[in-house]
C-alpha cells in the first residue's frame, strides 16, 4: 500500500479507501459485526489507514462498528464521515445541508464513532435549499471548534463546489479539500466538469461505484441479464453498451491473469490527479481479492484500450472549444506552437 496527499490538507492517506456502507445487516444484505471486523482487519493489515463512512450507513450501525474497531488505535486512522441524509424519516430538519442538521448529525456520529473529532467531514449530497455561505460558515465553525479537521463534499454539481471554495478563500473560511462522486468505466460523466474542477482546486477525489453496480465485476453476461432483466435493480445498471465495456474488461483481465474487478479498480486508480477509489465488500474474501488489484497495474496500452472502449462525448462547451476551428480562432492559428501548462 502506498499513500497519497489528501488535496491541500497534508494528510497522508492510503491509495485505496475502505468503504463501510456494507457494515451491518440492517438493510438485509450487509456484513455482520464479525465479518465487518474481518474486512477492517484485512484492510489495516495491508497498510490501509483511510476509512469512509456516513451517518446514514446501515442506520448508524456502520459507525457503531467502527467506533469499536478503531478504539485501540484511533489516531492511526484517517476517519471520514458524512452528513446530509436523514436520520429520522418524516422530519424535515433531520436531513439536509443546513446548520441544525449539520450539528445534530455530527454529534450523533461522534457518539457512535466513540471519538472527539472527525478527520474529514463530508457534505453528503447537495439539497438545493441551503445557501452556500450558510454551509461554509457552519462547517468552518466546526473546524475552529476542533470537532472537524478537514472538509469534503460529495454528489454536488461542479459549479456549486467552485462557488463554495471561492467563497471560503475570500472569507478566510475552511475550503473543501476532497470531492466524492460516482465514477467508473461505465459512468465517466464526472470527466466533463467535476474532475477538471477538482484538479484546478487541488482537491483529492474519492470515487464510489467503481465497479458500475457490479457490471464490471464479471458477474453479468448477456444470458444472465436476459434471465434477470425483470428485476428492478437491473434497470439503468445493465445495458448493451455497458456489457460491451464489461466484455473488454474481462478480456484484459485474462491477459493480465487477474479478475475483471481488479481491472476496473485499476482503471480508476491510475487516473491522473489524486484519485483514491473507495472499496467496499460484504465478505472479507471478496475484499482481499479486490485489494489485490494493487498487484496488477494496467499497462499504458491496456489503459488506452479501456479508455477508447468507454469513451464519452464531453458535450458543449468542451468539444466545441477543443475543435480545431475554435482553437485556431482563440490562438490566431498558433495553438500547436504554445506549450500548455
Amino acid at each position: 500500500m502506498r499513500y497519497k496527499l489528501f488535496g491541500k490538507s497534508g494528510l497522508r492517506v492510503s491509495e485505496l479507501c475502505l468503504g463501510t456502507m456494507t457494515f451491518g445487516p440492517n438493510w438485509g444484505w450487509g456484513a455482520d459485526k464479525a465479518e465487518a471486523k474481518n474486512i477492517f482487519d484485512a484492510y489495516a493489515s495491508a497498510g490501509g489507514n483511510f476509512i469512509d463512512t456516513a451517518n446514514r450507513y446501515t442506520d448508524g450501525t456502520a459507525e457503531s462498528y467502527l467506533g469499536e474497531f478503531l478504539a485501540p488505535d484511533r489516531d492511526h486512522f484517517i476517519l471520514a464521515t458524512k452528513y446530509s441524509l436523514y436520520d429520522r424519516k418524516d422530519d424535515p430538519n433531520f436531513s439536509g445541508n443546513h446548520r441544525k442538521n449539520m450539528i445534530r448529525s455530527l454529534e450523533g456520529s461522534l457518539k457512535r464513532l466513540n471519538t472527539d473529532f472527525i478527520d474529514i467531514f463530508w457534505l453528503h449530497a447537495w439539497d438545493f435549499m441551503t445557501p452556500v455561505e450558510e454551509i461554509m460558515r457552519g462547517l468552518d465553525d466546526l473546524v475552529k471548534a476542533g470537532k472537524v479537521l478537514h472538509l469534503g463534499i460529495s454528489d454536488t454539481p461542479a459549479w456549486v463546489v467552485s462557488q463554495a471554495n471561492t467563497l471560503a478563500d475570500l472569507r478566510g473560511w475552511t475550503a473543501f479539500t476532497g470531492l466524492q462522486f460516482e465514477y467508473s468505466l461505465v459512468e465517466r460523466t464526472p470527466e466533463r466538469d467535476l474532475m477538471p474542477m477538482a484538479r484546478a482546486f487541488g482537491m483529492a477525489m474519492t470515487p464510489w461505484g467503481i465497479l458500475g453496480a457490479g457490471v464490471l465485476s464479471g458477474k453479468y453476461n448477456p444470458g444472465k441479464v436476459q434471465e434477470e432483466q425483470g428485476r428492478a435493480r437491473l434497470w439503468g445498471e445493465v445495458n448493451e453498451q455497458r456489457l460491451t465495456i464489461a466484455q473488454i474488461v474481462e478480456a484484459i483481465s485474462k491477459e493480465i491473469g487477474c479478475t475483471p474487478a481488479q481491472v476496473a479498480i485499476n482503471w480508476v486508480r491510475q487516473q491522473p490527479g489524486t484519485v483514491i477509489p473507495i472499496l467496499g465488500a460484504r465478505r472479507a474474501s471478496q475484499f482481499l481479492e479486490n485489494l489485490a488489484a494493487l498487484d496488477h497495474p494496467l499497462s499504458p496500452d491496456q489503459f488506452r484500450r479501456l479508455d477508447d472502449a468507454s469513451h464519452i462525448d464531453r458535450g458543449f462547451p468542451h468539444d466545441f472549444l477543443a475543435s480545431d476551428g475554435v482553437r485556431n480562432l482563440v490562438t490566431g492559428g498558433t495553438y500547436n506552437q504554445i506549450d500548455p501548462r
